[in-house]
């Protein structure tokens, strides 16, 4: 049985370090020992050094460190491929050739600062290894490879890793060097600032999914207090969002699609019906476009793979920045009104499609109009593209701001948000009349996921623009208006959730007035207790309410059943059109039956794909 003796410290005031040595004659043995008057802490065995100081670590011979990766962070396509690796594992003196082989030398040793460390790898906490055994190689190229292939798969899949389970990891590794003389040294660095704003970041977004103005005052003010850079504030949020199961399980069934498009080499019209989907749930879900952007990468791979031919809107795009900005050099030529329209809808197509040949082809006239101006074209070219710039920062403004409205539960729009879409507004009306509505909101209308409050928040704020303007009503106006059904949609949830566990818990018949207003009393008390509500409930939100939870059994228990039973996409599409529900709320009720009941999802795939 293996004994490991364990040391704890701080080094300085941010970084936390736990060393733990591990074998059968653990306790006989020195490991290490304390530098004073260089704030050093030493642990070696023979052959093998680390030194941890107020700056960072330096180390030689073997081992080398490893973490759980975070969410979003570069990876090898070999560990981003498969799901299971989980862990980043960085080997002292390997190095990977062009072709992915992994190539060992004797150059161990180095040095990392911390800030390196919790950079390039996990912003909140980092392991160190190293190893004594007799039986290893001599040369250190040889143990490296030799550690690799004893304990290399084991790291990257260790779920211990990621949870901080020391106790665990270490029962993981140290049998798998079959070696009862053999000693396992293990260092682990926790970054106490990054962990504080991460532990607080967590508590707030998995209570409910969003951070309110006051929980973001409290996370600034940590940040501020430990001088927190923005990067490493933005991906300890993105990774924290993507740990909640909700997320993670939309976001890895998303990669899951793109890995299997990758290996076929294309992507099918069922696959980017499926990606399609899952990018407007995202939306629906809160879960930020951060957490898709390397996935989206891989995606623009498959694409290319599947066909060599340039969209025609990229085509046009291309024909305008390279006609108006770089080609006709000896005449002064400005992008008008219908240039202007024809590239924002070239970039509406290639978000639609999560192509990013638009964005490249505006980042190289980005970088070409600089050089021109560089070498002495007239600055005037600068104010053209700044018109550019400008009309598409208005457009990914808007998509943004109205996508939340449609598709968001809870989301709030103040008054300067208001007067900053009038703005909007009145400059794509000035490309071309109703513009603003041809490119915002009449295909939204009739997207099939647009909930009933979404509609409503959306047709309320066209109408309100459109007063607004007429001079027939005020922002306040508005602002007011969708405050009112914020509060209305706040309220619904609230109560569907109640009524419909009570229900299950208390109420196996409620078809009775009797009955429903008893019901009614108990949730209006539960909720004002919890302070989930300060007013009574409105009648209408109440027997709607009712009226949901009553469609819901009736779909799970008569209808689909038979639709399962028939593949009978009809019968779906024809109760989704006539019950009012919305579509995303019936497609986690679906979800929830097949995985309860042990069913094959594919199979409800091919029932929903007549839909895209």
């Amino acid at each position: 049985m293996h004994k490991d003796i364990r040391l704890h410290g701080m080094m300085g005031d941010q970084t936390e370090y736990f060393v733990m040595v591990v074998g059968n004659d653990a306790y006989q043995r020195y490991f290490f020992n304390i530098v004073q008057e260089d704030e050093q802490l030493r642990i070696f065995s023979p052959g093998n050094e680390m030194i941890i100081s107020t700056e960072g670590v330096s180390y030689q011979g073997n081992g080398g460190n490893f973490c759980e990766y975070m969410f979003g962070v570069e990876q090898p396509p070999s560990d981003l491929a498969k799901p299971e690796i989980i862990n980043r594992l960085v080997m002292y003196g390997a190095r990977s050739d062009n072709d992915g082989a992994v190539r060992f030398s004797d150059r161990t040793s180095g040095s990392e600062t911390f800030d390196n460390i919790f950079f390039e790898g996990n912003a909140v906490s980092n392991y160190f290894f190293f190893v004594h055994s007799n039986l290893l190689s001599r040369k250190l190229k040889g143990q490296q490879e030799e550690l690799v292939k004893r304990l290399g798969k084991s790291i990257k899949r260790s779920e211990a890793v990621g949870i901080e389970r020391d106790d665990a990891l270490i029962s993981e590794l140290f049998p798998l060097l079959n070696d009862e003389s053999s000693q396992l040294f293990v260092v682990k660095l926790i970054n106490r600032h990054h962990r504080e704003y991460r532990d607080l970041f967590r508590s707030f977004y998995f209570s409910n999914k969003k951070i309110s103005d006051e929980d973001y005052s409290r996370l600034v003010s940590i940040a501020n207090k430990y001088k927190i850079d923005r990067y490493q504030q933005e991906r300890i949020r993105i990774d924290a969002m993507y740990r909640s199961p909700a997320n993670k399980r939309i976001v890895d069934e998303y990669r899951n699609i793109l890995l299997a498009c990758n290996a076929k080499g294309e992507i099918s019209n069922l696959d980017n019906a499926r990606l399609t989907r899952l990018k407007t749930l995202s939306v629906r879900n809160k879960i930020p476009g951060a957490l898709f952007y390397t996935l989206d990468e891989m995606l623009k791979k498959g694409r290319n793979l599947r066909s060599d031919q340039e969209q025609d809107y990229i085509a046009a795009t291309r024909e305008i920045l390279e006609g108006i900005f770089f080609r006709e050099k000896d005449i002064e030529s400005r992008i008008d009104r219908h240039d202007m329209l024809k590239l924002i809808q070239g970039k509406k197509k290639a978000m639609e499609h999560r192509d990013h040949s638009f964005d490249q082809l505006m980042l190289d006239a980005s970088k070409e109009c600089d050089e021109k101006i560089r070498d002495g074209v007239d600055s005037s070219l600068l104010d053209g593209f700044s018109y550019v710039i400008t009309y598409l920062d208005r457009f990914d403004s808007v998509s943004n701001l109205i996508s939340q409205l449609a598709f968001m539960e809870n989301v709030r729009v103040n008054e300067e948000m208001l007067r900053g879409l009038l703005e909007h507004k009145a400059a794509f009306d000035n490309l071309h009349d109703d513009c603003f509505s041809e490119l915002f909101i009449r295909e939204l209308l009739s997207n099939a996921y647009l909930g009933n409050f979404g509609r409503r928040k959306v047709n309320i704020l066209m109408e309100g623009l459109e007063a607004i303007e007429a001079r027939r009503s005020t922002i306040e106006d508005l602002h007011l208006k969708l405050t009112d059904i914020d509060q209305e949609e706040r309220i619904a949830i609230v109560l569907l959730e109640h009524v419909r566990d009570r229900i299950r818990n208390f109420y196996s018949k409620f078809t009775t007035k009797a009955d429903q207003e008893a019901l009614r009393r108990e949730v209006v008390e539960e909720l004002k207790t919890k302070k989930r509500i300060s007013t009574d409930i409105p009648d209408h939100l109440f027997n709607e309410t009712i009226f949901t939870i009553k469609k819901e059994a009736m779909y799970l228990h008569s209808l689909l059943p038979q639709i399962i039973a028939e593949l009978n996409v009809g019968l779906r599409e024809d109760f989704l059109e006539n019950s009012g529900l919305d579509r995303f709320y019936v497609e986690e009720l679906e979800r929830d039956y097949y995985e309860r009941n042990g069913l094959d999802i594919e199979e409800l795939y091919q029932i929903r794909k007549g839909l895209s």
